[in-house]
């Protein structure tokens, strides 16, 4: 006998028959429960579901052409190039695609962006990873590439998983804080951002580990731990403060709306090199020309916490009648002593806040705006000034609302999503809720009868049944055949009782 060998003690004997008992009464309980207790735990597994997968995968946005949508960037179809000269083509898939043909792919969610068609099935992405979403129209069959893709969609430096001023690849497990997502005035090719995600601190000219120094004068190792949120710079407003905003690109690439800087509706301009003007000091009066982007550098994305659409807490719309001095308009002003005023502009500052700034809005900035004759033009481009934006939504998955409670049908696809997903796997997830969906009809189908006559499903029951619908009858009856033969020996030998329990477990 080898020395590493020994045999059974009393103690281990025990164990065993201590664990056997458990697994005989778990297998007896299985007996007693009811077709009604079993289809309950399948609609809360269902409900769970529907928290990590909400909506509905199964039709591609393409048919609906251009929209406001969330977007997908698949670095796995379209990795990103090695340098920033190399060729590269990017591509933007919609969320069902996401799921239902890059679901094991590698991805970076973009969230919205407007005016674009799902790319999935075209000539952006390699014919190896066909949309099994749309028909293709020659032979009517699921699967189709090598379509052409819309040519209106715009692309930047999000679809390379890089966001913000400083161009740093994004990554979820290394980001801290929170990133802003700007309204987006411009393309990257007419010199905005196309609606990039910005660091509150490269929006203000501080270094990305700002807060190492703050950390380490008052005592710590300048380190953010992983339940500690990472504080707004100084210099940079309120959250509470601002409805949304346009990032300096934005605005350099729109001049005619500095003059708003300050007055009813939106925040005094923070500068690109010191954020916010101090009251004690005069804001940078640096030009537009004396400072320039430098678009070397680099970043990293969000830790999303909000949409731009959907932010968490913001401040109720404001009087125009009654609002705070750092908010109204500056000399030009009307007064009661004035003549009434035929047009916005008129009320605006003749003097244009100089120096390069993002613009920060207020939730009724849209109410603002100049709409004149000689104005509107400027509005006329940008349906975002507007008017709010409406982004499409796909429809909930079947039962989608109602059941489960929670917040099923509640709130933005972040909100619901974003704290299941953080503790599941991506695509464990998705595979798990596809095939759940496969089997879920089935299995009801099934259990069906017993639920009508409340008659207790028995193992029998479900052995057969999954006996007929994997088609192996007669496999399972030979294992079991000889699972039977070997019943005599489960209690001493170890090896006899995995294999005859086995199954078992998996019920």
């Amino acid at each position: 006998m080898d020395s590493s060998e020994t045999l059974p003690s009393n103690s281990d004997q025990v164990k065993n028959d201590h664990n056997a008992s458990n697994r005989r009464e778990s297998f007896s309980s299985l007996n007693s429960q009811t077709a009604k207790e079993f289809i309950e735990s399948q609609m809360r597994l269902e409900a769970d579901a529907r928290e990590i997968l909400p909506y509905s995968f199964d039709s591609c946005t393409k048919a609906l052409g251009p929209l406001r949508q969330t977007l997908y960037a698949c670095l796995t179809c379209n990795p990103p190039p090695d340098t920033a000269d190399a060729p590269h083509t990017a591509a933007g898939v919609c969320y069902s695609c996401s799921i239902a043909c890059h679901g094991e792919h590698t991805l970076v969610e973009l969230f919205n962006k407007r005016n674009f068609v799902c790319d999935c099935g075209t000539t952006r992405v390699p014919s190896s990873a066909p949309c099994t979403l749309r028909d293709n129209p020659k032979t009517g069959v699921k699967g189709v590439h090598s379509e052409e893709p819309h040519p209106e969609n715009k692309y930047n430096q999000n679809f390379q998983n890089k966001f913000c001023g400083c161009s740093e690849d994004y990554n979820a497990e290394e980001e801290k804080g929170t990133m802003f997502q700007c309204l987006g005035l411009g393309t990257a090719e007419s010199g905005g951002c196309g609606e990039d995600w910005w660091h509150p601190e490269c929006l203000i000219g501080l270094p990305r580990d700002w807060y190492k120094v703050l950390k380490k004068e008052a005592g710590g190792n300048g380190e953010i731990e992983d339940d500690e949120e990472t504080p707004l710079p100084p210099g940079f407003p309120g959250e509470d403060d601002f409805e949304t905003f346009l990032c300096y690109k934005c605005v350099d690439s729109n001049p005619w709306l500095k003059r708003y800087a300050g007055t009813v509706g939106f925040l005094p301009p923070v500068y690109k090199q010191g954020g916010l003007p101090k009251t004690s000091e005069p804001a940078p009066e640096t030009t537009v020309t004396d400072v320039k982007e430098d678009d070397s550098t680099d970043p990293k994305k969000r830790k999303l916490e909000d949409e731009e659409d959907e932010p968490t807490a913001k401040r109720t719309k404001e009087d125009p009648e009654n609002t705070s001095s750092d908010s109204k308009p500056g000399p030009n002003s009307e007064s009661s002593k004035s003549p009434p005023l035929k047009n916005k502009h008129d009320s605006l500052p003749s003097l244009v806040p100089s120096g390069t700034f993002s613009l920060f809005l207020k939730e009724d900035f849209r109410d603002h705006f100049c709409r004149c004759r000689d104005c509107y033009p400027n509005l006329s481009p940008h349906v975002q000034l507007r008017e709010e934006e409406e982004t499409y939504e796909p429809p909930l998955s079947e039962n989608g609302e109602g059941n489960g409670g929670g917040s099923t049908g509640t709130g933005s696809l972040l909100d619901r999503g974003e704290a299941a997903l953080s503790n599941i796997d991506r695509v464990r997830a998705i595979e798990g809720a596809m095939v759940y969906n496969h089997l879920r009809d089935k299995v009801k189908e099934f259990l069906k009868p017993f639920a009508e006559t409340g008659k207790a499903v028995g193992a029998e029951d479900i052995k057969t049944y999954f006996e007929k619908l994997r088609g192996d009858e007669q496999h399972i009856r030979d294992a079991a055949g000889q699972a039977s033969a070997l019943s005599g020996k489960e209690d001493n030998n170890d090896n006899d009782e995995g294999d005859g329990r086995r199954e078992q477990n998996g019920y």
